[in-house]
């Protein structure tokens, strides 16, 4: 494993936290306009090498930048988080910009009306700088689409980002802003976070509104953040959770950020779970994760190692759940578009059209088994631990298919560990960077808390995160984008 090298002395304001750039333009130590001219200026060269971004909101975003100085300086109330740039998934509408999904199929769409999770976001003063990319409809652990072509990571570019919310990943590790919205369906969110070296967390189910899906009752989607730091993952959260009639599975239920705030490791009890019973993780990834375990009993908590008992069904389950998403939201695409479509949403979606429908209802047995399996085990613990990703960032031409088979031992050859938790929604789910591998790419600790129990989770991953930071595993930024 690899230490990194230090932060730079004396940091760009756009280098703080974000509550931390919000108190400084409103203390007019720094204007907000500097701190968006200097995102945007890192976004193009960013974008000229990973290819994170669909679209720049350069006249949009200084003029919101400037509108925020006025206010400081006129002595207005100013919100939590002005003046703090962030970016927005392709997949995600927003009023006046071109939004794809990824997609030949949706044409130049420029929505009229901003996605409600984005307009919290600016309610509370954030900016806008720009649209990331995103797989084909969000399909793919890979962000590469037939529109966009290939996001890179910002490790190695020879390398995936990971996906689907791949750009929103690059855009944070990178440094262009401190969070970053994106979505998760089966670890869209949670994987780039992994595999590019940032932090994200899946919520439970409810506690942001999912208001972009042609249904308010799926189950298995979220909004979400990728941040820097679990500071700016509670930032984000306190700006965009909360219920709203859009969302009918909206939790009547508001963010406490004072509860989320890191907690102490001292006394904590943490199940372990390397292998969630049936994954082949790769050594390197095991070693990151023991190496981390090791800081966390050094602080004073409880790591113990379990047996979760699940196998590769629920895999090749969510999968199922999967394919009949994409065929009842997406399936109309392929009459008119099949030749600019991605193969693989093709097969998803051909698939999921003739799936039966009681097979489709025989999941809930399954997800009804992986409860009580996984709800014997939190009420020993105050949440479970296992790896986000069973490798690192894989090659950026590679495809899931690559990562759909098994070891001669019967191990499934899975990427991800994330999308078993999108089948128990209502768990929280945080990913944090553990370390760097041997190979120098980053290795992801998965953090799944007690049924709406996201601002434990998050005071539990600001104590790991702090742990871990007084120790060689740290992850930071990559040298190379270290500003």
């Amino acid at each position: 494993m690899q230490t990194l090298s230090r932060a730079p002395a004396h940091p760009h304001p756009l280098d703080l936290s974000a509550t931390e750039i919000a108190a400084g333009i409103r203390a007019r130590h720094f204007s907000a306009e500097a701190v968006v001219v200097e995102s945007l200026r890192r976004a193009k060269i960013v974008n000229a090498e990973l290819n994170a971004f669909t679209l720049l909101r350069e006249e949009a975003a200084i003029a919101s930048a400037r509108a925020a100085d006025a206010l400081t300086a006129a002595g207005g109330e100013a919100p939590a988080l002005l003046g703090v740039p962030f970016a927005a998934k392709d997949l995600t509408p927003t009023r006046g910009d071109l939004t794809t999904l990824g997609s030949w199929t949706r044409g130049d769409w420029i929505p009229k009306e901003t996605a409600l999770c984005i307009a919290r976001l600016e309610a509370a003063g954030a900016i806008l700088i720009g649209k990331t990319t995103t797989p084909e409809f969000a399909h793919s652990s890979f962000t590469a689409s037939p529109r966009w072509g290939v996001t890179r990571n910002p490790w190695n570019p020879e390398r995936t980002s990971g996906g689907s919310s791949g750009g929103s990943a690059v855009a944070v590790a990178t440094g262009v802003v401190p969070f970053a919205e994106g979505t998760d369906m089966g670890g869209s969110i949670r994987i780039p976070a992994a595999l590019s070296g940032a932090v994200g967390l899946k919520p439970s189910l409810g506690r942001i509104p999912m208001t972009i899906l042609p249904s308010v009752f799926d189950n298995i989607s979220h909004f979400g953040p990728l941040a820097r730091t679990v500071g700016d993952t509670i930032a984000f959260m306190a700006a965009t959770a909360g219920p709203d009639d859009a969302d009918i599975s909206s939790l009547p239920l508001s963010f406490a950020p004072e509860r989320a705030k890191a907690g102490f490791l001292v006394g904590r009890r943490f199940a372990l779970s390397l292998d969630l019973g049936y994954y082949s993780v790769e050594a390197s990834v095991q070693a990151v994760i023991l190496a981390a375990v090791e800081q966390l009993r050094a602080a004073g908590a409880t790591v113990d190692l379990v047996d979760i008992g699940w196998s590769r069904a629920v895999n090749d389950q969510w999968y199922d759940l999967w394919c009949v998403f994409m065929a009842a939201f997406f399936g109309d695409a392929i009459d008119d578009h099949r030749q600019r479509m991605d193969p693989i949403v093709v097969e998803l979606i051909e698939r999921g059209l003739g799936m039966k429908a009681a097979d489709y209802k025989r999941v809930e047995l399954l997800r009804t088994g992986m409860w009580r399996d996984l709800a014997a085990i939190l009420a020993r613990y105050d949440a479970l631990l296992c790896p986000t990703c069973a490798v690192t960032a894989p090659f950026a031409e590679a495809d899931d298919d690559d990562y759909v088979g098994d070891t001669p031992d019967g191990r499934f050859l899975g990427l991800d560990m994330t999308c078993p938790f999108n089948l128990l929604p209502q768990c929280p789910a945080l990913s944090l960077p553990a370390g760097l591998a041997e190979n120098g790419l980053p290795v992801g600790l998965q953090i799944v808390g007690h049924r709406y129990a996201d601002e434990e989770v998050l005071s539990l991953g600001g104590a790991i995160e702090r742990g871990l930071q007084a120790s060689p595993l740290a992850v930071g930024r990559a040298a190379r984008w270290r500003w």
